[in-house]
This record gives structure tokens, C-alpha cells and sequence, in this order.
């Protein structure tokens, strides 16, 4: 999230309105920059004959041929790093334990490799392409539906040629289901940890080293937190200010690491004996590993405004390796010990398989905190693409009303749509299988395709694209069907949440 993701955005990631020193989040940098190109950063190059920049198709520019005019103050590599780390990392990364039990103990830290190496790459690639046609356009930022549509552009395809346009509304379209997609997560993910913590209250003690069952008090089904959440997360959107977002955003992940320390101070002691845990999990269940796990790595979108706005873009490509090598380390190391210590129990949210000890009760209400607000930066995204052409349509006297009133009816579809999937495991996987594998997976490769087709590609190349991309649309097929298929099994509720009852 890919939550990120934050942004995001995981968000993500997808805009962005630009990086003051005292950073938004990705996911609200994202959003204005993937809808613009009158951005004032400027970018040069030396350019070949066939209009590609030195380096080719084989990766990013060269270093010492590829020059760029970062802004004066635009950020350093340490604060692209951390909102790079920010946009990556969110509600996924705690999925990601029971996504693992999906796949098996062995095939699921592989498997969870393998998606970082090609995640990277593909962001990779949509740098390139991006950068490929701020050359040949002379333009000084090419978003990612741009990049798509200027790259159908360069097909030998008449047609698709001609229907380029859809390129880029294909890719909003995509931008804003994930995005919304993320906050259903939100939704869901509040509702189960706050019914916990509430059912636990007259229970809950300080002695964290207790293993003694705890009764839990009857409270509300979870879908009634959702509904008691809706009107403080409807107020929440009203925000539409990015510098008070940001610093929302600030205390969500300042929140957010407390929480991930303590979770994994926890999970690292006392891990019982791994020889019963399978080390390749029934085939059945893989599609919903890899929709967990492309949702946590779907922070694509804030790759190319988070390069557009460094003061020194020529550091960008170390910057996110290292910042992708470090998230996928996270990624890995919480989902094996998070397996591990808790096993075959494992639940959707492993901050739900935390003691009910106030320790523990705090964390999850801390991380709560950070979810609630980062539902603000994500929801920016879809409220800046689809508000501002419909308010446009009506007068300026009613401008303000309308747009309070879109944002409201946009924030009641997602909590309608948590409610009617009320399984934070399923929904993760869900909106991981149907937009996050085409915006990480699917499109970039074949966007490498037609930017270069015609300037002549070597064959490897095109079948290594080919390859990712159909691996991305297997996962998003049968991603797809077997959430789909999982919302239909009959659920049993453990510990407060829902889960499979199989």
C-alpha cells in the first residue's frame, strides 16, 4: 500500500501538489502531479536520433549523460527516501502474515521476493518510459496516464493510435478504484481493531505475559462500527487543505512506526516450534497470497512525482532500490515472524492476534489513529481526479456545496462497500487482485513495449515484458475469482473479526 499504501500511494500511492521540507505523505503528494503536466521542473537530456535518452531501453538514463534541473527546493535524498518508504508501506504490511499462510512458509518469503524484484523493476521501467517522452515532447512532467497514452501513441497500431486517449482514462480509472479500494481497507481495518479493544475493555490487564483466555464482552457487530465511523471520516474528507493534511499525516506515521516496533519486540520471543507449518500451502489459497501481496507493493504511483521533485533527480535510481530493498526486508520479516509466532491463527490484521494486555490494547488503537487519518490522504487522490470536472459544471454559488456533497457520497461508498465485505483479508486481496496488478504489474511492461516497438527492441526484452504482464493479468483473473468465491464461504467471527470458517 502499497497502502501506503500510503501513499500508496501506496498509494500511493496519485499526484502530487509538490514536497515542502516538512513532507506531506506520498499519498498526498501523489495526487496533483499524476493530473498535471505544467509543473515547473525542468528536465534535459541529450537525445538519440530515434528520440530515446543515452541508456536506451536497457534501464535508466546513464548517470553522466542524463542531466536534470532538480527544484531549489525540492527534497533531498533522505526525504525522497522516507516518502518513498511512507507510500510503500501501510494497512498491507499487516496482511501480509496470513497472506503468507496462504502460500506456505517456504514458497511465501520466495514469493514475496521475487514480486519485490519485479515491483521495482516495473516502477523502473514507468521512470524510463516517462522520462523517454519528456525528451521527445519537450514536456516537463509526463504523469503515468500520460506516459500510457503518449506510449500508444508511438505504437505501429492505427487504432490504438487513434483510441490513445483511453490509455490515460484507463489508468485513472485504475488509480481511483485502488485508491477507494484502500479505503474500504480502512474501514474494515478500524472497525475489527476498535470492536477488539472494546469487547476486550473489561478484561484487559497489565500483565502482557499472561497466556489466560480472555472473555470477550458481546458489542457490536463490526459493520455498526463501520456505520458509527462513517460520519467522523465524512468530516475527516472535508479537509481538502494539504498542509493541514500533512500534518495528519506526520502524526499517522510517527503512530504507526511506535506500533510496528512494539509488534515486533513481541513477535520475536517465544516462537514456537515451525515443523508443522506447511512450506507450500494448497494452490487453492495461492491467487489470495498474491492479491494480498500485490496490494502491499502497489506504490507505483508515487514513484514519478517523487523523482520529478528532487533537488538532485540523478540520485533517484539508488534511491529506490534501497528504498525497495528496505520495504521488501519489511515485508518479509514481519510476514515469517508474524507466521510463525502465531501459526495456523493467524488473523487478517496481526495487530488482532496481539494479547489484550493495555500495551498491546494501546497499539492498536494507535495504529487505528494512523489508519484513520491516512483514509484523508488517500481519499485526496480519487476526490481531485473526479470532483473538481463535476463541480466545474455548475454554477459558482453552488460550487462549494456540490463538492461537499460529492465527497460525502464518495466516503458512503466505501464504507457501503466495506459493510457489504465486512473481511479485511478478502477485501485486501480483492482490491490487490483487480487494480493493484495492472498499475504494478500489468501496465508498465507493456508500456515498455510500445514506447521502444519501433525503435526496435531486442527479442529477450519483449518476452520478459510479455511475461510480467501475463503473470500480472493471471493474478488479477484468478486473484479476482477466488476472492470473489472466498466472500461467498460462510464465515465464523474469532476474536472479534471475521474469518473463514473452513
Amino acid at each position: 500500500m502499497a497502502d501506503a499504501k500510503e501513499p500508496g500511494l501506496g498509494a500511493v500511492e496519485l499526484g502530487s501538489p509538490g514536497v515542502p521540507d516538512a513532507a506531506p505523505s506520498p499519498g498526498t503528494m501523489s495526487t496533483r502531479r499524476l493530473r498535471s503536466e505544467d509543473y515547473n521542473d525542468y528536465s534535459s537530456t541529450d537525445v538519440t536520433p530515434e528520440g530515446s535518452p543515452p541508456g536506451g531501453i536497457n534501464g535508466f538514463a546513464r548517470p553522466e549523460s542524463y542531466q536534470r534541473f532538480g527544484e531549489t527546493n525540492g527534497t533531498t535524498w533522505y526525504q525522497t527516501l522516507i516518502h518513498l518508504l511512507k507510500g510503500n508501506i501501510g494497512t498491507g504490511l499487516l496482511g501480509l502474515p496470513l497472506a503468507l499462510k496462504n502460500a506456505g512458509i517456504l514458497l511465501g518469503p520466495l514469493s514475496l521476493l521475487v514480486m519485490g524484484v519485479v515491483a521495482v523493476h516495473c516502477m523502473s521501467i514507468l521512470v524510463k518510459c516517462a522520462h523517454h517522452f519528456c525528451y521527445r515532447f519537450q514536456k516537463q512532467f509526463v504523469d503515468y496516464g500520460g506516459a500510457v497514452m503518449y506510449g500508444l501513441e508511438s505504437t505501429p497500431s492505427a487504432w490504438l493510435r487513434t483510441h490513445a486517449v483511453w490509455g490515460r482514462r484507463l489508468v485513472g480509472l485504475f488509480l481511483i478504484l485502488t485508491q477507494l479500494g484502500f479505503c474500504c481497507v480502512y474501514f474494515v481495518f478500524l472497525a475489527d481493531n476498535l470492536r477488539q479493544v472494546v469487547s476486550a475493555a473489561n478484561d484487559t490487564t497489565n500483565d502482557c505475559n499472561s497466556n489466560r483466555t480472555v472473555a470477550l464482552t458481546p458489542t457490536m457487530d463490526s459493520r455498526l462500527y463501520m456505520l458509527s465511523l462513517l460520519p467522523f471520516v465524512v468530516l475527516l474528507s472535508f479537509i481538502q487543505n494539504l498542509k493541514v493534511l500533512s500534518i495528519f499525516s506526520m502524526l499517522a506515521n510517527v503512530a504507526m512506526l511506535v506500533s510496528l516496533v512494539v509488534i515486533y519486540q513481541y513477535i520475536v520471543r517465544d516462537i514456537p516450534d515451525p515443523s508443522d507449518l506447511p512450506l507450500v500451502a494448497a494452490w487453492k489459497t495461492y491467487p489470495l497470497f498474491f492479491g494480498t501481496a500485490i496490494f502491499a507493493f502497489e506504490g507505483i504511483g508515487v514513484v514519478l512525482p517523487l523523482e520529478n521533485k528532487m533537488k538532485n533527480p540523478r540520485q533517484f535510481p539508488v534511491i529506490l532500490y534501497v528504498g525497495m530493498t528496505i520495504v521488501t526486508i519489511l515485508y518479509i520479516s514481519l510476514s515469517v515472524l508474524g507466521y510463525l509466532r502465531f501459526g495456523a491463527s493467524i488473523q487478517a490484521s496481526i495487530t488482532l492476534n496481539l494479547p489484550n494486555c493495555w500495551l498491546y490494547q494501546a497499539v492498536k488503537l494507535l495504529f487505528s489513529f494512523g489508519i484513520f487519518f491516512t483514509y484523508a490522504v488517500q481519499f485526496y487522490v480519487p476526490a481531485e481526479i473526479i470532483i473538481p470536472p463535476l463541480v466545474a459544471r455548475v454554477s459558482e454559488r453552488w460550487g462549494w456545496v456540490v463538492n461537499l456533497l460529492l465527497r460525502v457520497a464518495l466516503v458512503s461508498v466505501t464504507c457501503v462497500l466495506a459493510i457489504l465485505i465486512p473481511r479485511l483479508d478478502i477485501v485486501i486481496s480483492l482490491v490487490g487482485s483487480v487494480s493493484s496488478s495492472a498499475l504494478a504489474l500489468i501496465f508498465p511492461p507493456l508500456l515498455e513495449i510500445a514506447t521502444y516497438y519501433v525503435e526496435g527492441m531486442h527479442p529477450l526484452v519483449i518476452a520478459k515484458d510479455v511475461a510480467i504482464s501475463l503473470i500480472g493479468f493471471v493474478g488479477f483473473v484468478v486473484g479476482t475469482y477466488e476472492a470473489l468465491v472466498e466472500l461467498a464461504t460462510p464465515a465464523a467471527v474469532i476474536n472479534g473479526t471475521s474469518v473463514s470458517a473452513q
